[in-house]
Parts: C-alpha cells; structure tokens; sequence
C-alpha cells in the first residue's frame, strides 16, 4: 500500500470522527455534551473491535475504554444472532468497558455488500443517570446502583427503528427525560453521519483498499509505539501515590506502579496498590489500562490512536484492588482515580525520560455539581462543573495555566451560559496565584472562583489532592493542594472530607469557594531565569513572598501602578542569596537535591512527609 493512500485514507477515517464529533456537540441536549465537550467517536475493527481511528475533540479517557466496550458489544452480539443492519446497541456498564454510569455507548455495524466491515461508536456523558444525587456524582455511594441506572448491552434500534420498551425504561429512570431523548436522538443521528461518510469513502476507494489501509495503520502505530518504548533505558522504575480518602472513611488509598522496559515492551505492575475501598473511587480494570495509555500518549504524543498503539504495553492489575473494580463497587469518582495512574506513570518514567516525561498535573476533576427547580424557567434544572487547573511544568516549558483534566479535557461551562441556565451568580473566576510547583520550570497556576446561590439548590462536590499534592520532578517542588469551602447562613467552613460532601442545601445568598490545585515544578528552581521570575511576578501568578523564599531572588524595585506592578530584580543579589540556599539545602537534604525538606511526597505508608 503506498503512503500517499494511507494517508489520505487514514486523515478521512479521523475527519469522520471529527464530523460525529462536532455533530454531537452541536446537536446534544446536555450542556455538559454541547458546552463542555464531554463525549468521543471512533470507528473499530469488525472482527477484533481494535480502534482504527477516533475524533480529536473527543475526550482521552474514553480512548482505550470504548474499544473495550465495541469488544463486549460485538461478544454480546454474536451470542444473540450477530450484528444486524439497522442496529444500535448501547451500553453504560463501567465493568465492561465503561467509565462511570453517566457516560452512554452507543455501537453501530456499517455493512458493504453484506458483510460487516467496520463498528461506529460513541460516548456522550448525560447530565442524569437516575441514582441519588442529580448529576451522577455521589461522594458516600457504596454501591453501583446508588449512582443510577446501569444498562447492559442491548439493542436499542432493530431494523432502523427504536425499541420503545427499551427508550421507555431509560426516560422513565432519570431526572431530566427530554434532555437525555434528545441526546439520544443527537447521538444516533451523528452514527448515521458517521455511516454515510464511511460508505463515502469506500465508494471512492473500494472497501478492499480502505481495510488494507486500516490494517496497515494499526500495524505503522504499533512500529512507531515500540520504536519510542525501545529508546528507554532497559529497567524497572518506580513510584507510588496516594487518594486521600475514598468519600466514605477518612483513610488514605495508596497505589504503586512498577514500570518495567525490555527493549521494545512495557510492562505496568500495580502490585501493592490499595484494596477496593466503600467509597466510590474505584476504577474498573479496564478503565486503569485506558489511563495508562492516556499517559504514555502525553509521553509520546506523535503515535496515532488506534489499536496498535496498544499492544505493545501489558499489565499486572491485582484483583480486588482500587484500580480493578467489580461489580457492585461504585465508580462515580473513577476520575480521581484516572488521574492517580496517569500521575503514577509520569513519576515512574520521570527518571527515565525526563526530557519527554512532565511533572504531576492538578489530578483532580473537582466536580461540583449543582441542582434544583429554576424559579424563572419553571423546571428543574442540574449543572455540573469539572475543574481547570494546572498542568505539570515539563522540561522545556512552564506548564499550562487553567487548563482541563488532561485525564478528560472537559471544558468548565461558561460563565454566562451557567448563570443562563442555572440559578446562581458567580462571585469571580481568576487564576489561583502561588498554586503551581516552583521549578526550573514552573508549573502551572490553577484556578479559583466561588458562586452564590439565589434559589434554593442541593449541590455537591467529589475531589481529591487536598492531603497529597501534586508533585514536582527532577528536583522540582510540589504544587498547592486542593480545597473547598461552603457559605452557610453567614459561616464559611470546610467539609470533613475536605474536598468531598453530598446534597448540601443552598439557600439564597449561601455559596460554594473552590481553588484547584497547580501542577509541579519541574528542575531546581534556583535555576529559574531571572526574567521568568519577572514575568511570573509582573503577571500575578507568583507573590514577591514565594519568588524570594522558592526562587532565591532579590526584589531591587517595584515600578508602575499598585494594580500592574512591573518588578525588576537585582542579578548580582540573587546570585549570591541562590549560591546561600544551594549550601542550605545541601547541608538538609544532602548533595544533588535541590528543593528545600518542605516539599510534600509520599512516603512508603502512604503519608504525607
């Protein structure tokens, strides 16, 4: 097959994807779908369910978990007569290949000349899934069936038609039923699109060639995956980190990873990592094996999706634990989670390929969710709220300010939008000075902003890194934690579980104040350019206080308005204080480290030191 058609197919196969995407976006109900970008599509191999291609506005933490689920789908279905067409399966079970139960699968089968050849799929979270709190997020469920509805995948449509019994059963089961119809309907019709554009091109290539091509890329991603793997030293390399409570008992949850490289194989261990707690923050199998991917493709960033990007990585997962969950565990904090394994994978590899591999990012999803009856729309109404934060400073670049879950890249809802839809004001939405790890480079600052209510709402909030922060690398510091304060009836006060707390009523005038963490610093900070420092300061994302304890630098003048301070600093100062606290920290932490005995890690028991 010559590369100019490889190309041209494969850059197709991912404008379809694109297509549904944008589609679904556009068409969804959901605001966290339309406004958030909250769902994903791919196209998957007929025999195996392996991916071929999948959209790039989609979000990375369905990248591996729906070729999971097409692979249960296509198994169900051939034990009940095969794929037909005019079929639409869909599926929410977290155990299959899911993620929570609020994230809906829809499959499709695209047949040529009578023959299967190829699956369309999708994942579109809904705002409600049934369960006990709206919105899907419920911080001390011990049980799958306290988060919603699960659905098992059946048919949804036969023959071109939806089986009303079954629509029936899922409208009849949530909150918000005209909603989820239309996201069903949205979701369907952006298959069908997605069909059309797929016979498009076997039109004009021939079915024969646009699988030789499929194949042939699934074959080039594995090479090129294994071709990045085989320039890593050959070794194991470690590292361990912690949730800090699982929503139920204030006990941290420690996970460890083990990466082993063999020329062109990667092996992840999780031995050691915690057992499957009460709470809600587990994670299927399944859904680990996704994280780790999503995190090698930040190493590796140039591979292309699809099923051979996979194959060369294996796991050990050990069952019963946090990271392998089975069915009745809860799963609504599954995104913590994910985001502790693709941290867990950065620490280890960190020594490793530090020129490729960044600091921890914020590693919390912090969702709020928010819900009640809108006294001026005359409906009920539910909003949800996943945080932006910092990214993890890397080693030739500052990490990334207010930035989305790289475990997810859901978007924050727009001030405006929010304030249109729910009842509710924010009082501000800044950055979060002083939040990101002093580094070399810096991590990125996060983000804080507070509402208040008008109406009467119930809201909730499911996080984590507030006890174990996200940490620097290569002698970088870690960043600021998490945190989460409510305003009732004139007190503002903290949850138990810090970061966590269910159905808390909001009367008119009480607010929720949240604050996400940065992401670490990467390399000594007393090696921070004196003009970085500068910027950082002229910008307000670090404090004169944090720039002369962490930087080591002396403030010579402070110029222009109160409200835009311009800093200059003093070279010939800053020299001698930084050669001052490299001799201090020597004498601490002994030769080679550089960040002051302060920072937070992790130690062996799961504590923080």
């Amino acid at each position: 097959m010559d590369a100019i058609t490889i190309s041209v197919v494969k850059g197709a196969l991912e404008s379809i994807c694109d297509e549904m995407d944008t589609l679904l976006i556009h068409a969804a109900l959901s605001p966290i779908i339309s406004e958030t970008n909250d769902c994903a599509h791919g196209i998957y191999h007929p025999e195996t369910g392996e991916t071929i291609a999948q959209g790039r506005i989609g979000l990375p933490v369905f990248m591996a978990n729906m070729q999971f689920t097409v692979q249960a789908v296509l198994d169900k279905a051939n034990r009940s007569g095969g794929m037909r067409p005019g079929d639409v399966w869909i599926t929410n079970d977290p155990y299959l290949g899911g993620t929570h139960l609020n994230d809906v699968n829809l499959v499709v089968p695209v047949f040529v000349d009578g023959e299967l050849f190829a699956l369309l799929a999708n994942t579109g979270h809904w705002m409600d899934i049934g369960g006990g709190v709206a919105g899907g997020w419920i911080p001390t469920a011990t049980n799958i069936h306290e988060e919603g509805l699960l659905i098992p995948p059946v048919r949804l449509f036969e023959g071109g038609e939806p089986v009303a019994s079954v629509v029936d059963v899922i409208t009849g089961n949530v909150r918000l039923p005209d909603m989820i119809a239309g996201d069903l309907t949205a979701m369907s019709s952006a298959l069908r699109r997605g069909e059309e554009r797929l016979r498009g091109l076997v039109d004009r290539y021939g079915a024969e060639v646009v699988s030789a091509c499929q194949e042939e890329m699934i074959a080039r991603s594995e090479r090129e995956m294994r071709s990045y793997i085989a320039e890593i030293p050959d070794g194991v390399y470690e590292h361990t980190d912690a949730l800090d409570n699982d929503g139920v008992t204030d006990e941290p949850c420690l996970f460890r990873v083990a990466v082993t490289v063999r020329g062109s194989d990667l092996h992840l261990d999780f031995t050691g990592t915690s057992k499957a707690p009460a709470g809600p923050m587990n994670l299927a199998r399944n859904t680990t094996i996704s994280s780790a991917y999503v995190a090698l493709k930040h190493i590796f960033p140039d591979v292309p999706v699809n099923g051979g990007t996979f194959r060369p990585v294996t796991f050990t997962i050990p069952e019963g634990s946090v990271i392998a969950a089975q069915y009745p565990r809860p799963v609504s904090g599954y995104l913590e989670v994910v985001g502790r394994v693709i941290d867990l994978v950065f620490g280890a590899l960190a020594p490793a390929v530090p020129d490729k591999v960044p600091a921890a990012f914020f590693g919390t999803t912090g969702v709020v969710t928010v819900s009640g009856d809108h006294p001026e729309r005359r409906e009920y109404v539910v909003g949800v709220f996943p945080y932006p934060g910092g990214y993890g400073a890397s080693a030739t670049s500052d990490g990334q300010v207010h930035g989305t879950p790289p475990q997810s890249m859901a978007n924050f809802m727009s001030i405006e939008v929010a304030e249109h839809r729910l009842p509710l004001r924010f009082d501000y939405f800044a950055m979060r000075e002083d939040s990101g790890g002093p580094g070399r480079t810096r991590g990125g600052v996060g983000t804080t902003y507070a509402f208040t209510a008008w109406s009467p709402l119930s809201t909730s909030v499911l996080g984590d890194r507030v006890d174990h922060v996200p940490f620097g690398v290569n002698g970088g510091g870690p960043a600021s934690g998490n945190e989460v304060r409510f305003r009732t009836g004139g007190t503002e006060w903290v949850p138990p579980l810090r970061s966590k707390y269910q159905d808390l009523h909001l009367e008119p005038g009480d607010g929720v104040v949240v604050s996400s963490p940065g992401g670490g610093g990467f390399g000594d900070p007393l090696e921070r350019p004196l003009e970085a420092v500068a910027r950082d300061l002229d910008h307000g994302v670090v404090s004169r206080r944090r720039a002369e304890e962490d930087y080591g630098v002396v403030v010579a003048a402070v110029e222009g308005p109160e409200r835009r301070p311009r800093y200059r600093l003093d070279e010939a100062a800053t020299k001698e204080r930084r050669d001052v606290l490299r001799q201090q920290r020597k004498a601490v932490r002994g030769a080679g480290s550089a960040f002051p005995a302060t920072s937070a890690a992790v130690d062996s028991d799961g504590g923080q030191r």
